[in-house]
């Protein structure tokens, strides 16, 4: 099985576009083979992004794993943060920066970046639906290096499905962040994790 998480440059392209609905507004997404959730939306993003309070959202933000781009994308289109996107998976990358283009979308860039390998500055807010299935150790060093690429009073927000290890998660995070579980929908926990 092909992860979204690797790169393979020989898995066939069968590129189409989808149209997402968020809060009354559509959104137009090219998507791919070898990429998250190609064909919708995932409950988990969805979930994340209904929770999240976008006037609160300022300043630099950074979407880790962000896909063909609807997190980074979407929060772009209602806030006037400025939004990076970094993904590990190079066909990912591509759709995101033509996803970019194709919503108008001018304050926000997508690059490829292994974790945080590629990033060199602080943000004010990192979310991330983290990709579970690299395996725990992965998932964590996601979440723990977070906290080198926050400002003073950065927030990181990402979910995991409670069937996914989100209450180990929670429990793990407190050592290193002051964590909130945010919400709880649909099996999803969203989780805020604060920059003492």
């Amino acid at each position: 099985m092909e992860h979204y998480f690797t790169n393979n440059n020989d898995l066939k392209s069968n590129e189409k576009l989808i149209k997402i609905k968020f809060k009354e507004k559509e959104y137009s997404f090219y998507t791919d083979n070898g990429v998250f959730s190609k064909d919708a939306l995932d409950t988990g993003s969805r979930v994340l992004l209904e929770t999240i309070d976008f006037d609160k959202i300022k300043g630099d933000v950074l979407d880790v794993g962000c896909g063909y781009g609807p997190i980074g994308i979407i929060i772009s289109k209602n806030t006037k943060a400025c939004v990076d996107m970094v993904d590990v998976n190079n066909r990912a990358i591509n759709l995101a920066n033509k996803n970019i283009k194709l919503n108008n979308i001018e304050n926000a860039k997508a690059f490829i970046s292994d974790r945080y390998e590629n990033v060199d500055k602080l943000y004010d807010l990192i979310i991330t639906n983290p990709p579970i299935r690299v395996g725990k150790e992965i998932l964590y060093k996601i979440l723990k290096e977070a906290k080198d690429h926050l400002k003073e009073n950065g927030e990181l927000w990402f979910v995991i499905n409670k069937h996914q290890g989100a209450k180990s998660a929670v429990n793990d995070m407190a050592s290193v962040y002051n964590i909130d579980v945010v919400n709880k929908n649909k099996n999803f926990f969203i989780i805020r994790a604060k920059n003492d």
